[in-house]
């Protein structure tokens, strides 16, 4: 990742229902959600969720795939990942070792990198 995608994804997470829709759908991991189901589970009208989704979308941020009449959005977590990693990477001033717990625990939960379709 470099600057310029970290900026657009903490962006886009930067408001606080983008924010609850990206943690839901991390929830919903590996299966994803319809962008109906996001909007009850967040009681926020379909129309708002729409703009919210194209927002994390663009950043990165999410997938979508249709499944006939309904678009399935997932939480892009290689994307997440590297976001991560990308703010940790010069950690403790030349002292890793004091960071190691933490990127341990980001490489364990998160699967390897992997690009988002």
């Amino acid at each position: 990742m470099d600057t310029e995608s970290t900026l657009a994804a903490l962006s886009a997470l930067s408001q606080s229902t983008r924010l609850e829709i990206f943690r839901l759908l991390v929830r919903y991991e590996p299966d994803g959600l319809p962008a109906g189901d996001v909007a009850r589970h967040l009681n926020v009208p379909q129309n708002t969720i729409s703009a919210h989704l194209a927002t994390l979308t663009r950043a990165g941020l999410l997938t979508s795939q249709r499944h006939s009449r309904l678009i399935v959005y997932r939480a892009c977590l290689p994307r997440l990942r590297d976001l991560m990693l990308f703010l940790v990477r010069d950690c403790c001033a030349g002292s890793p070792e004091l960071c190691a717990p933490l990127i341990a625990n980001l490489s364990s939960c998160c699967p390897s990198p992997e690009s988002c379709p």
